[in-house]
């Protein structure tokens, strides 16, 4: 079990909090200058009781943001999550932050009773950690034909049935644009 604050290394993993935030707005538009993920994060964020949401500080510097949120499958009862945004500080990209920050991540999910987890991104990066992609679980939204294969899940425990149905996400999520080009 993951305490409040898990340090690996010089890197400290822990559950993000209030005074982070600015932080965390100061971080995305550094990791993805031509996409603006702050509205979705900053919803996300407000739905605290069904998101996961972790920081990663390297050297006292923010380095890393994830946030996994808890949704379902309709008409079953498994627990699910989806993965994202993940972002990474330029100056980090490349050093291992992603890896451990996910790891920690998929680790508490699976302590506490998470069945799934579902990711939209690149295979090649996922698939490092397990994903691979899932055609029984369609995502919210229609997925342009390119992006098939970027619809990914990794199981993390207890009945290890496939899934079939539809992921049923929060409102942050209920936003056709985040799941087009």
């Amino acid at each position: 079990m993951f305490d409040d604050d898990d340090m690996i290394g010089n890197i400290e993993i822990r559950n993000s909090r209030p005074n982070d935030l600015a932080l965390v707005e100061k971080l995305y538009p550094a990791a993805f200058p031509e996409e603006d993920l702050l509205p979705l994060v900053r919803e996300l964020l407000r739905e605290e009781p069904i998101v996961l949401s972790l920081v990663v500080f390297a050297d006292k510097a923010l380095a890393g943001h994830i946030i996994f949120t808890r949704c379902s499958i309709v008409g079953k009862t498994e627990q699910v999550a989806l993965l994202g945004p993940l972002a990474v500080a330029p100056a980090w990209q490349g050093q291992g932050i992603g890896s451990q920050i996910i790891g920690v991540g998929l680790q508490m999910l699976e302590e506490s009773g998470t069945n799934r987890v579902y990711v939209l991104g690149d295979p090649a990066y996922y698939g490092r950690f397990g994903f691979e992609p899932d055609d029984g679980v369609m995502p919210p939204y229609p997925l342009p034909e390119e992006w098939v294969g970027a619809w990914q899940s990794r199981f993390l425990g207890g009945d290890e049935r496939p899934l079939r149905g539809k992921l049923s996400v929060p409102q942050p999520w209920c936003q056709k644009a985040l799941w087009a080009p």
